[in-house]
């Protein structure tokens, strides 16, 4: 029987073994109290189960209930008042629920400043650029704001790169100071035509 509700809680709560929490508990402690909150700073709405069990203090006799946590937010749990000149000892109990039920608590909530995710390209980018090239920064700018994962390696700041570069080129390191164009590589392969972000897109997306 013991190990029939184990399996059934561990297909109910599947995201607790194997992986970290995505919602971490913060503490707040001010004058008598010690206030807890909820930070999800993933891309993600979650429902949090939160328990504290322990002595000296009080808290509400109320049944935990599941409480959602958006995504990128900061959401109150619990707040427990602690007996006076008595030092609390506690432990505290989450559970993360990533199936989000109809019946959870949906409480006021702050939201974090979690910059977003890098984006993983299908291909590897690294862009070879000069001092003096518009199209360099125009696509550097782009892939900046897109948020993209990639290198931008400036020739005259990286000597040897660009001795290496020049000779696949057949170009002098002299005449490579005067490209107005990006050199691009997309996963290994050396682009020399490709001047706009949309063309870039495109070669990054063929097959």
């Amino acid at each position: 029987m013991f190990r029939l509700l184990f399996i059934l809680f561990c297909l109910h709560f599947p995201q607790l073994y194997g992986q970290v929490n995505p919602v971490k508990v913060v503490e707040k402690e001010s004058n008598n109290r010690i206030t807890f909150f909820a930070e999800n700073r993933t891309f993600k709405d979650y429902d949090v189960l939160f328990e504290v069990s322990g002595k000296n203090f009080r808290q509400s006799a109320a049944k935990p209930r599941l409480i959602r946590v958006p995504a990128t937010s900061k959401v109150h749990l619990k707040t427990i008042v602690l007996f006076r000149d008595k030092k609390p000892v506690y432990t505290k109990k989450l559970i993360v629920n990533d199936s989000l039920s109809k019946r959870a608590v949906k409480k006021e909530f702050e939201i974090l400043d979690v910059p977003p995710p890098k984006i993983k390209p299908k291909k590897q980018i690294t862009i070879y650029t000069t001092t003096d090239c518009s199209s360099c920064d125009s696509i550097v700018t782009k892939l900046t704001a897109e948020n993209y994962l990639f290198r931008n390696v400036v020739l005259s700041e990286n000597q040897e790169v660009k001795k290496q570069v020049g000779s696949f080129l057949a170009k002098s390191p002299e005449e490579m100071d005067t490209i107005s164009s990006p050199i691009i590589s997309l996963g290994g392969k050396l682009y020399s035509w490709i001047k706009s972000y949309e063309t870039l897109q495109e070669e990054l997306n063929r097959e």
